[in-house]
Parts: C-alpha cells; structure tokens; sequence
C-alpha cells in the first residue's frame, strides 16, 4: 500500500499546530504588507494581520512561489510516495493550474485536486482526504473522489463593511458608498468556483437569518438531507470570535444534530471581506464503504 501524504496551504485555515494533529501538510501563504512580503502564521499571525488592516495597511494576497512548492514536494516524497496536494479553488486564484503544471514533472506522483473549495469547505476537504488515504487509497483514487464531489458543499458569508468589497474592485466606489449609507450588509455566496452577491441585510440579525435559511434551503433541496445527517456544517468568522459564538447558539438551535465547527475565515478570504464577517458552510460527508 502506498504511503500517501496530504498536503494544502493555508487559505484552508488549518494551523501549522492543526495540521501536526491531523498528520497533514500546511504550506503558509505568501502576502505582501506594503510591499514586504510575510508567509502566513509563520511571521505573520490573525492579530498582526488585522493590526496592519486596521491602520490602513496595503495587504496583497499572493500565489505560492514555485520554488516554496516544488521544494515542499521534492522534501515530502523522500518521505512518502504520492501527494494528494489541494489548493483553494482554481475559479478564485491560478495557484491551482500553477500546481497542476508543476505536478507534471512528477510522473503522476503529486496529484493536484481542483474541486472549488476555499476556507471552510477546504478545509473539509482536507480532512476526507486524510480519511481516505487512512482507507488505503491512492493518490490518484483520493483526488478523483474529491473532485467528483466538487460542487456539493455552499458558503454564505455576512460583509460587515463594505470597504474591503471597494478596494478588491468588487464593487464601485459609488455602491459602496450608498450601501455605507444605508448600512447594508450584504450576503455573498460560494458555490463552486465564483464569490457572488447574494442579498442584501439592513441588519446583522436580517444577515444572519438569511444565511441559516438559505443553508436550511441547500439541505433540503441541494443535498437532500432536511435532518443534515448527510452534512458536515460549519461556522466561520473575521477577528470577532464573541460574534461568532453568538452565530454558532443561533444556528445550532435550528440544526440540533449537526456538530459544528468554528474557525476564523482564512486570511486570504478576509483579505477581500474584512472583519466582522461571519459565514455559514456546508459540505455532504463522504459515502461510508
């Protein structure tokens, strides 16, 4: 049976100390800081993130370098025989197609998975692959597996501001504006490859009922499981950790018999959203043999 080894990077949310825990491999993101470069939970941690956020940092998201990937491989396949390597989805960043051109040089011993996760969703993703590859999986069979199952998951995320929606070219000045005006905050949705705009709150509360019935909605309609026993379900949030416990009593009196899991939204994502975003995600579980 091949060794197989899991391996992502930290638009998943998984901690370096996380990914010690669950016997995979977390390549930290690069981001650049007014112009100096930082490589995500190595030297720069959520609080430092949101520090530079906060007085007007110019933070800039990056693709892995090459070189930190293919190096990453070369060092874990003297250790293992396959990879099964899952980036964030290939509708939201190259650095998908990046690793999948790379992956070629490998004689099919990295194989790269392009099933439109991101953050929450990802993460979960992860976690399945490890599962498999406990099962005795290959890595082909892991990534085959996965990508099939690429479009049964959803995430709704609550925008708090909508200045970071302005900055990422998302939306006009002008709508910004208005919206600030109004106190709106928007709803944006992730299914599959696109981050799209879904509604519009006058209110956190509003925001918040919005996304639960929208995930009551997916579970009954997209995923046919009114009761969730066929959902992992998940809660996420942006540097208000006090909000998102609040979210998780909300949602979890409307699916008593799901566990959920809170973690703060990769920095990738928050990025584009910025804090006081809370999201609401789903993905099915995995067909037991």
């Amino acid at each position: 049976m091949s060794k197989v080894m899991i391996v992502t990077d930290s638009n998943s949310g998984i901690t370096q100390a996380e990914a010690k825990d669950l016997g995979v491999v977390v390549l930290p993101m690069p981001f650049y800081i007014n112009e100096e470069m930082f490589y995500e939970e190595i030297d720069l941690s959520q609080e430092q993130f949101y520090e530079r956020l906060a007085v007007g940092g110019e933070i800039k998201t990056s693709m892995p370098l090459v070189g930190d990937v293919t190096d990453m491989w070369d060092r874990l396949l003297s250790e293992c025989d396959e990879i099964v390597h899952i980036p964030m989805s290939s509708g939201l960043s190259s650095s998908c197609e990046t690793a999948r051109m790379l992956a070629q040089d490998y004689e099919g011993r990295v194989q790269v998975v392009n099933n439109q996760r991101i953050s929450v969703t990802m993460r979960q993703s992860v976690i399945d692959a490890k599962v498999l590859a406990d099962q005795g999986k290959d890595a082909a069979g892991i990534r085959q597996i996965l990508e099939d199952c690429r479009f049964e998951s959803s995430i709704y995320i609550m925008v708090n501001t909508l200045e970071y929606l302005k900055k990422g070219g998302r939306i006009t000045p002008a709508a910004a504006a208005l919206g600030t005006l109004l106190r709106l905050k928007p709803v944006l949705q992730i299914q599959g490859e696109k981050l799209d705009a879904f509604a519009k709150a006058r209110t956190v509360r509003q925001a918040k009922s919005i996304m639960i019935e929208s995930m009551k909605n997916d579970f009954v309609n997209r995923f046919d499981s009114p009761d969730g026993a066929k959902m992992n379900l998940a809660l996420a949030y942006t540097h208000d950790l006090a909000a998102a416990e609040e979210f998780l009593r909300e949602v979890q009196q409307v699916f008593p018999n799901n566990e959920i899991v809170v973690n703060p939204l990769s920095l990738s994502v928050s990025c584009h959203i910025g804090p006081g975003a809370l999201a609401i995600a789903c993905s099915k579980k995995l067909a037991q043999e």
